[in-house]
């Protein structure tokens, strides 16, 4: 039996993959649960397995190039005598032979594939799609009484939605019946129309460069927040204290940011709405606090390791994790639920000299901090002194939908107050 192997969906938002490389060749003997491939999804590289035992017989899509999902990157073989034939099947293959754009590939196709993504196996256990899992957990929705309908029983979201009820049924049509218009008047003849204007060689000059799997990811997402209603709200704090402290334990490994997501993690214990996100009419409110951090990537775009349980995790201990997230980030090896669990995210180009700047709000939270550069500033104080103090300037961007300006101006007001007063607690 010859088999088709199919790109794989590595995310609930990949569309296409990329090829990093074939850790087996045209011809090798291929064992179930067996690396086959390395693929470039939206946001990491990942290691796919193979379901079936049998020879690659020919690699259509090589390393380097993009396929959409469910396009046919490989075939293999079931026997060593059925590799010939497999080789002139796919010898006429084209090499992205996507489905029809009108309809997107199901989610079977990548169970037809023989591929499964390495990170998801649970040894007999039942299967479960990290957004799935998420889902699962903010719907208070039991994994255990789902059917999967993906590849090999696996739970994918749309089980969860449909278990909490979540999913939406389609809208019917109704029929619509227009009236017979009176046959138009003959239109006069058109006066010839001019000729459009050639465009100036400057406008072709210069490189095009496509963008790659997670500059397009970014794209997507930076898209889907055009349709959320935002505000901002803009806060000046002292950092004297917290630049004193970072001063003392840096030498113990403690980064800036760690700090900075500390402090945002246990200010967020008192002001839950700012962790909480919009639903279809409600608001979902998390039992974690997990404060996802904005990183530029070498190649383009960026990507938000995840700090999960920031609050409870000593400061010693959150800068050894965040060290690890974004050195595993800017090697593309983060799991799915080290970038997509963050409920509050934090941006900070302090570091690059910026004095203050707005972030555009994250799909699926209801809010982003971002954080300028502290700088020593001439301030009074309340006896009309003048002295010299460190101050940053920080902007809160918020989905107003769930979070009013009150509630936005307390929880920065309770930010300061802990980095000017007792950031000391931060080390606790």
């Amino acid at each position: 039996m010859i088999r088709e192997v199919f790109m794989p969906a590595l995310s609930s938002t990949m569309t296409e993959g990329k090829i990093v490389s074939w850790v087996k060749s045209a011809g090798d003997k291929v064992e179930k649960g067996e690396t086959v491939v390395v693929v470039e999804s939206d946001k990491a590289d990942m290691d796919v397995e193979s379901f079936y035992e049998g020879y690659l017989a020919i690699i259509i899509v090589p390393a380097g190039e993009v396929a959409p999902v469910g396009a046919a990157i490989a075939l293999v073989a079931e026997t060593e005598a059925e590799i010939a034939e497999a080789q002139k099947q796919g010898a006429g293959a084209p090499a992205a032979s996507a489905p029809a754009a009108s309809a997107p590939a199901p989610v079977a196709a990548t169970a037809s594939a023989g591929l499964q993504q390495n990170v998801s196996r649970q040894n007999g256990r039942s299967v479960v799609s990290p957004r799935a899992r998420k889902l699962a957990k903010e719907f208070k929705v039991d994994l255990n009484s789902i059917k999967g309908s993906g590849p090999n029983g696996r739970i994918v979201a749309e089980d969860v939605e449909a278990a909490a009820g979540k999913a939406q049924p389609a809208p019917v049509q109704q029929p619509v019946t227009v009236p017979a218009a009176p046959a138009p008047a003959a239109p006069a003849p058109a006066a010839a129309k001019p000729a459009p204007a050639p465009i100036p060689a400057v406008a072709l000059s210069g490189n095009r460069v496509p963008m790659n799997a997670l500059q397009n990811a970014v794209v997507r997402n930076m898209e889907a927040s055009l349709s959320v209603p935002c505000f901002r709200v803009g806060y000046t704090i002292t950092t004297d204290n917290l630049d004193k402290l970072y001063k003392q334990i840096k030498s113990k490994g403690v980064t800036m940011t760690a700090l900075l997501a500390k402090a945002v993690a246990v200010t967020l214990q008192k002001h839950p709405l700012l962790n909480a996100c919009y639903v279809e009419s409600g608001i979902q409110h998390r039992a974690d606090i997990n404060v996802a951090v904005a990183v530029a990537m070498d190649g383009g775009g960026l990507i938000t390791p995840v700090l999960q349980n920031a609050d409870r995790l000593d400061i010693y201990s959150l800068s050894r994790s965040w060290k690890d997230l974004v050195d595993r980030a800017r090697a593309k090896q983060l799991k799915p639920d080290e970038y997509s669990t963050g409920t509050f995210t934090l941006s900070n180009l302090g570091m690059y000299g910026v004095d203050k700047f707005d972030a555009i709000l994250p799909p699926n939270q209801g809010s982003i901090l971002a954080i300028g550069s502290s700088r020593p500033q001439v301030v009074a104080n309340e006896e009309g002194l003048m002295g010299v103090k460190r101050q940053m300037q920080v902007n809160i961007t918020c989905d107003h939908r769930i979070i009013y300006g009150a509630d936005a101006a307390s929880f920065l007001q309770d930010l300061a107050k802990l980095i000017e007063t007792n950031p000391q607690s931060l080390t606790l």
